[in-house]
């Protein structure tokens, strides 16, 4: 298989602390010299939440804006990917960042559980996230926690609220919604196929133990793979990652496994329709 493989690094989520991993990069300034490292590393898309002083999530554009900025300048050509999930803000602010343009954003399309608690996604926040990307040329990246939110987005595309062919983003893994289940996935390849046609892009995240699994169904299937600090730590059980570079390596070598080159930057737009 010669299809070049995109690798999505999510650095550093809501949830990690230093507690948890001391390589977990709070600071826009860790931030930025983090997602330096895991571009060299093969990254091509950065998958980015900001962070308060005391480590709890924010929304704030100030800060994402000088994320941005640092980006730019020392990852040039990497897509930058904000966050607007539901952990960092309730509403309309989770959307507050989307002025600054990013080339892309995620996009939860439906509600589902969390370890302990609803992951709200209720319908019209979700049209006016999708209406605000497509305001500011925004690639939505469709977070699909199940099934049904890849129907969504197909009945978003037809609505005209999202540019044909979204680019979807199976999430496996999260305690109470799908685990990490390989018919199930499967299942979802064939339906995004079925949708969204033979040639659509598609991408896969597992959380915890279940990164590196995710990783390799994504990358021996043809898909493209994410992975980060925001949904696993560790390298293995009894070993933390050194950073999120590490956790790219992985990846990377799997791609060299399945005979699957790594993605430049440059690729990685081309994919996309960036």
């Amino acid at each position: 298989m010669t299809k070049p493989c995109m690798i999505c690094c999510a650095i550093t989520g809501s949830l990690p602390t230093k507690a948890n991993n001391p390589a977990v990069p709070i600071t826009v300034e860790e931030q930025i010299e983090s997602t330096h490292e895991a571009f060299e590393a093969g990254a091509t898309i950065v998958h980015a939440h900001v962070r308060n002083d005391d480590q709890t999530p924010s929304s704030d554009p100030e800060k994402f804006a000088r994320l941005k900025e640092g980006l730019l300048k020392h990852c040039p050509g990497m897509i930058i990917q904000f966050s607007t999930g539901g952990r960092s803000g309730a509403g309309t602010t989770r959307g507050a960042m989307l002025p600054l343009k990013p080339d892309m954003a995620s996009l939860s399309v439906g509600s589902n559980n969390f370890p302990t608690r609803v992951y709200e996604n209720p319908p019209d926040l979700v049209d006016w996230l999708a209406s605000e990307m497509m305001t500011y040329g925004i690639k939505p990246e469709i977070e699909a926690f199940d099934l049904s939110h890849i129907i969504k987005a197909k009945e978003m595309m037809d609505k005209g609220q999202l540019k044909a062919p979204p680019y979807v983003q199976f999430v496996m893994g999260v305690k109470n919604a799908m685990p990490a289940d390989r018919d199930v996935f499967d299942y979802y390849i064939h339906t995004v196929k079925r949708l969204f046609g033979d040639d659509a892009p598609w991408c896969a995240a597992g959380i915890g133990a279940q990164q590196i699994v995710i990783n390799e169904w994504a990358v021996s299937s043809g898909g493209h793979a994410r992975t980060g600090l925001e949904d696993n730590v560790r390298i293995d059980k009894n070993t933390l990652a050194a950073s999120n570079a590490a956790l790219v390596k992985r990846v990377v070598d799997l791609c060299d496994k399945y005979d699957r080159p790594v993605a430049t930057a440059a690729q990685a737009r081309d994919i996309l329709g960036l």
